[in-house]
């Protein structure tokens, strides 16, 4: 399979090129810094950028896979912060799709697969949510709407799409987990806010796995959650990581305190959903990471 990947060198781009490299598919990426994607994937994949011809950027590919986006946390979401986040996801898929509709209809790749995120539900206390939930109503959910309605575009030109809905991603060396992990192996961490919010994760590598198996199941359309089939609270979660570093987890962390120190931001930490995997499951994924305890000991080994 020809794949083209943009956001190939996020947290999760190289990830999944090595899963296409890795069963020998031939992988292009988008990039604008061409030295940094060689020194980060290698120099064994084809390049382009998103102002490239459309022949250019999509001539030969089979399948997308679109991670593009301004990370959702590390500075404040001003007005201007605000523009930015949703000016590199939804206008970038749109230029994509744009790119996609010039082509001729049997030049065209076949499948789309476009990171979304559980920011599309909201808060909603206890409940399990699954890809037939609503959507919520505030920033993080209209950008999500916005999102994958850009992407959607795509299925009148005839591709099958997926978009996928990404929750906490845990990984090595990146991610959320980075940001937790100073404090906790100070013996300084603890719970945030109650504790009792939840926290839909997911393993970089079963999220790198899953969109390849999107990309390869026919069955599979429209959203699909990325999260582990487990979700926990934080309390939780705070709990497991404490006792795979070794460290106490003793100081909670008051709600008041994070709004004070990340403005809106916040919100991602003191807020949370329980959604569960069903499309996935139903189509047949098997996670490899199951549970926060299984991810944690492989991450920290």
């Amino acid at each position: 399979m020809r794949v083209l990947v943009t956001g190939a060198t996020g947290f999760v781009g190289p990830s999944v090129v090595s899963k296409l490299r890795a069963r020998k598919d031939s992988v292009r990426i988008v990039t604008r810094d061409l030295v940094n994607a060689t020194a980060m994937l290698g120099t064994e994949l084809d390049s382009a950028s998103l102002g490239d011809p459309p022949a250019k950027l999509l001539g030969g590919v089979d399948a997308i896979v679109n991670l593009m986006g301004e990370p959702i946390v590390g500075k404040r979401w001003s007005d201007a912060q605000r523009a930015k986040l949703r000016r590199s996801r939804i206008e970038a898929t749109r230029s994509l799709v744009q790119s996609i509709r010039a082509l001729p209809p049997e030049a065209r790749p076949r499948v789309l697969v476009s990171a979304s995120a559980v920011g599309w539900y909201g808060s909603h206390g206890d409940e399990e949510l699954t890809e037939e939930s609503p959507v919520g109503t505030g920033f993080l959910e209209d950008m999500c709407r916005d999102w994958e309605s850009a992407a959607r575009e795509a299925e009148s030109l005839g591709l099958r799409v997926v978009t996928i809905r990404i929750g906490i991603v845990l990984g090595p060396n990146g991610g959320a987990l980075a940001k937790m992990l100073p404090p906790f192996r100070l013996g300084l961490g603890g719970p945030i806010g109650t504790g009792t919010q939840w926290m839909s994760w997911i393993h970089r590598d079963d999220l790198a796995s899953l969109i390849v198996f999107a990309l390869d199941t026919s069955s599979l359309s429209g959203p699909v959650n990325g999260t582990g089939p487990s979700p926990v609270t934080n309390d939780t979660f705070t709990r497991v990581l404490a006792r795979t570093l070794g460290r106490p987890a003793l100081f909670r962390v008051p709600a008041f305190v994070l709004q004070l120190a990340l403005g809106d931001v916040a919100s991602l930490l003191t807020r949370g959903q329980r959604v569960i995997p069903r499309k996935a499951l139903r189509a047949g994924f098997t996670f490899r990471y199951p549970s926060v305890d299984d991810a944690l000991a492989q991450i920290l080994k």
